[in-house]
Order: structure tokens, then sequence, then C-alpha cells
């Protein structure tokens, strides 16, 4: 059979390198190929730090959900209550049609609307919809640029913009994490980022996760790459855009962080919300975490993104298997920057892979397929 390694090294010629890690139980295999540059002058290890892009997405719903444990929050609570901003939102008549053929949205947006991605903003499988347009322009690509100067302005601009589809009609991908991590920060009252960092960074022993590399660590950052016709195109260098706090810290694709932080993670879902002894969310919250919450229809109509999966909170759910590696309830997601994050609740198994070159749409890259292919043999 073919080693993890062997598998990683395989892939070098398409990537700089990679690591990846898979846990059985308390059996963990780790490996670490090629280089963290183009360069090949830094080797790739266990401990490289990555842009995770969107695996920010299940950890910032955990967090949320930790404030419903807290009480502060209700799943079925209108947002407008922290986002006033949001308090009167209008929808487009159609999902085709001009974005000031609006009418009032029939309910208000719930915190489950944003948890679910049902709240009505995001990105459809038709980017060219009026609507998805203008969100492109007003807030900017998730990956082609930092966000807005500040949460407050971000969510203002966002609030010019027409919901796509009526509160819980539809799957809309992305924009619902950003507004959650908008909604942490004002509910707990504290900026995103030292919520983070208090509530599951320190608790998870997650020490190299955040929105910026602290100076001591800018040796174990990854470069950042786009493909292109000519080959690979540096995007950030490990001195670039994560080595200074960033305006808007993004709840859907901020974080940086490595494999073992991913694997505390992970394991915690595992074990029901607990780390080290110590509980950070019920148990209740984690199954509805990893749940999913989607009727057929929206999983059909979410295509490409989740091709057929359903959605839980902050990631995806395997609900029809197809694949070698689908299983059902498996749980987790993939980042645009060439990550992915995995567990499998009913087995305990785990997989993390780590790349850096960005991923040019939805579909799974072939170094991705192989590994989880071999995670789950």
């Amino acid at each position: 059979m073919t080693s993890l390694t062997e598998l990683l090294t395989r892939h070098t010629g398409d990537v700089p390198g990679a690591v990846a890690l898979v846990a059985r139980g308390d059996q963990v295999e780790a490996s670490a190929a090629g280089s963290a540059d183009a360069e090949g002058t830094v080797p790739m290890a266990r401990d490289s730090l990555f842009r995770i892009a969107s695996l920010t997405k299940p950890i910032v719903a955990a967090a949320v959900l930790m404030l419903v444990d807290d009480g502060e929050l209700a799943l079925d609570a209108p947002v407008a209550r922290w986002l006033p901003e949001l308090a009167s939102p209008v929808v487009v008549r159609t999902p085709a049609g001009p974005v000031d053929d609006v009418v009032p949205a029939a309910r208000p947006i719930t915190v489950a609307d944003l948890l679910t991605f049902r709240c009505g903003y995001g990105f459809a499988a038709d980017m060219g919809l009026p609507a998805v347009d203008l969100l492109f322009q007003v807030l900017g690509h998730p990956v082609a640029a930092p966000r807005a100067p500040s949460p407050d302005e971000w969510l203002a601009a966002l609030a010019q913009v027409p919901l796509l589809h009526q509160p819980g009609q539809a799957w809309l991908y992305d924009t619902g994490s950003d507004l959650q991590g908008v909604l942490i920060a004002r509910v707990a009252g504290r900026p995103l980022p030292e919520f983070l960092a208090e509530r599951l960074f320190e608790p998870l022993g997650m020490a190299d996760t955040g929105f910026t590399v602290p100076t001591a660590a800018l040796g174990r950052f990854t470069s950042a790459y786009r493909r292109g016709e000519e080959g690979l195109r540096l995007v950030d260098s490990p001195e670039g855009r994560w080595s200074a706090p960033p305006p808007f810290p993004s709840g859907g694709g901020g974080l940086v962080s490595a494999a073992d932080d991913l694997l505390a993670f992970a394991r915690f879902l595992r074990d029901e919300g607990t780390a080290g002894g110590h509980r950070l969310l019920t148990p209740e919250s984690v199954h509805r975490m990893t749940t999913d919450h989607l009727t057929p229809a929206q999983r059909e109509a979410a295509r490409p993104f989740l091709h057929g999966q359903g959605w839980g909170f902050g990631g995806s759910v395997d609900v029809d298997p197809k694949e070698p590696w689908e299983v059902p309830g498996r749980y987790g997601w993939v980042g645009g920057a060439g990550t992915a994050l995995h567990l499998v609740p009913a087995t305990g198994t785990v997989s993390v892979l780590l790349t850096q070159v960005e991923m040019t749409g939805p579909e799974p890259t072939p170094l991705m397929r192989e590994f989880w292919t071999y995670a789950a043999s």
C-alpha cells in the first residue's frame, strides 16, 4: 500500500509542498513533503503554517454555538437585535431580475439562517446573477483582496445589497460566515480574534491559529500561489497580508493554522464538545453542527459547491455517498487556498490536508481525491 509520504511526494509537481495528517482514534499518521515555497528554499514541515481559507468557517460556527450555549443567542432569534443594519432586508423579486426590483423579506433573518447559509446573501451556482454581481462589487471577492476597512463598514455596505432569496429558502455560499463573525463580535462585545483566542484556541491548544502570524513564526509560514497559464504565481509571501492584524477579520476565510491545530479542533467535535477534560460545547450543539439541515431541493440547487452533500453549521455533511471517501455523516470542508479538514463522527477518523496553491474552482483537486481515498482505506 502507498504510504502517506509517497502519496504527497507524487504530487509535488502540482504543488510546491503539502502537509497531511490522518488520525484514527489515538493513532496519528502525519507527513510533510516538498517545500514551503516554489523556489524550494524552505522544506515543508509538520508544523508549517497555512492560510486555511474556508476551514475558518466551521471554527466560527462553533464559536456562534458557544454563545447559544451561554444563552446569549438563540437559533431562532432575529439577528437584527445585534445587526440592526439587517433589520429591514429586501429581496430581488426574481433571482435573475434587476437589483432594483425588490420586495420586502417575508420574515426576519435569524441566527440559524446565518449558520445554515440560508440568510439570502452569498454566492450562487450562477455567479452572473445581478444580485451576486453586486455583492462582489460591494464587498470584493473574498480571495482577491482584504475586506472592508472595518466590520461595521463591511456590514453597512452589505446592507445596501438585496437578498438573492427569501430567508430560509436557498443555500448560498460564504457570506453567512462573515456575518457570523460580525455577530460574535457584537454579542461578545469584543473583536472576533479575541473571542476565538480565549474561548477556542487557548482551551484547545491551537497555538498556531489566528488572523495574524507572529513575527517569530514567519519562518514557518508558507508562501501562497495561484495557478496561471505560465505556472504558479506568488499571491502572498510570509511577510505579506497576514503579518499584520487585518482590518476585517473574516469569519469566512481569514485564519492561518497548522495541521495539529486542526486535528485538535476536529477531536473537540469528535468528543462532543470536550477538550482536556473541560466542556466547551454541549453535545446538542455539536450534533446540530454536524447534521445536515438542507432539503433535497436545496442540496441540488447548491451544486457545484456541495456536489450533492448537505450542510451542517460551517461545513458539509455527506448524505448520499458517491465516492470511496464519502460516508454518511462525514463532516468538514475545503478551503479555496488548497486546504481540507474532515471528521467521520461514527469512527472518529480525522483527515487534514494543507497545500498553498489556490484551487481554480469548487471541484476537489486530484491530490485531495487521492488523499481522501487513502484516509478512507
